[in-house]
């Protein structure tokens, strides 16, 4: 999509994603080593009865949705940070992600009118429509880009 596709209040699906989980113990072996990402048995006698995808592996999937949807042909050239983070309900392998992301303001920097600024909040849902992810995101746009 294009800076001037981006409308408040405008929603962009995406998804399912299947999480693997092959991929779950890699991402979590590599880059979150808890154990209930990473031990089979002491995860399934723990609070979660079984394996957990690591929260930065799920931030990971909404990122990867949302550049295949929206900002892989755009002018996207990053992103001064997020907020509220929040992960609500345990990924699972097996589980079926899909993205529903928000536009909550778009526009042009008052300051630089090479730069458009969109505000969205993306939200993973699983197969059984529950909410495991909800995050604010600013993303910059080279309007100067050809």
């Amino acid at each position: 999509m294009k800076f001037k596709e981006f409308e408040p209040g405008q929603v962009i699906h995406h998804g399912p994603v299947t999480v693997d989980e092959a991929d779950m113990l890699a991402f979590a072996r590599a880059y979150d080593p808890q154990w209930f990402h990473v031990d089979a048995e002491r995860a399934r006698d723990g609070r979660w009865g079984g394996l957990i995808a690591s929260g930065w592996m799920t931030c990971g999937l909404a990122m990867r949705m949302a550049c295949e949807a929206v900002l892989h042909d755009s002018e996207s050239f990053g992103s001064p940070g997020l907020e509220r983070l929040r992960w609500m309900f345990p990924v699972r392998a097996g589980d079926r992600l899909r993205l529903e992301a928000t536009i909550d303001s778009s526009r042009v920097s008052s300051t630089r009118s090479d730069l458009g600024i969109v505000r969205w909040t993306w939200c993973l849902f699983n197969q059984d429509d529950a909410q495991v992810l909800e995050v604010e995101v600013t993303s910059l746009f080279d309007l100067g880009a050809a």
